[in-house]
């Protein structure tokens, strides 16, 4: 079976604030809008922020010492797109929640990951696995 992309939609406070965000920070081709939300190539997905007045609240849990935001989404991209991201990111200015590192060192799910967040709040992760086909291992 082929991975299939993902669908999913947000709510963001400011569209073109947020518009502006995912297309040129973080390189995101726009597709279809309206008034009242946007489309976005995600990486192969489809991202789709929709204007609201109500938006999520976060809570920190404890992963390897480090306080990651829930809910929170992204991608595993290889390392090296990981590595262009977070270079491309940090030139932005992107202010991290929890800056690029690599965590669970030497461990079946090594990974480097890097957490942020969208100018609605929105907190995202992305990862790289040293060993992709070890992503689920114990």
């Amino acid at each position: 079976m082929s991975l299939q992309p993902f669908h999913l939609a947000i709510p963001v406070k400011d569209l073109d604030e947020t518009r502006t965000f995912y297309r040129e920070i973080m390189g995101c081709e726009e597709g279809r809008s309206s008034e009242q939300w946007v489309d976005f190539n995600f990486f192969g997905h489809q991202l789709v922020i929709h204007l609201s007045q109500v938006l999520n609240a976060t809570i920190k849990n404890h992963v390897d010492g480090h306080g990651v935001p829930v809910p929170h989404f992204g991608v595993v991209l290889s390392m090296e797109e990981w590595e262009e991201l977070a270079t491309r990111l940090k030139a932005k200015g992107v202010r991290f929640e929890i800056e690029p590192y690599v965590r669970f060192k030497g461990q079946p799910g090594e990974q480097a990951t890097m957490f942020f967040n969208d100018p609605s709040g929105n907190a995202l992760e992305f990862k790289a696995f040293a060993d992709l086909s070890r992503m689920f291992k114990k």
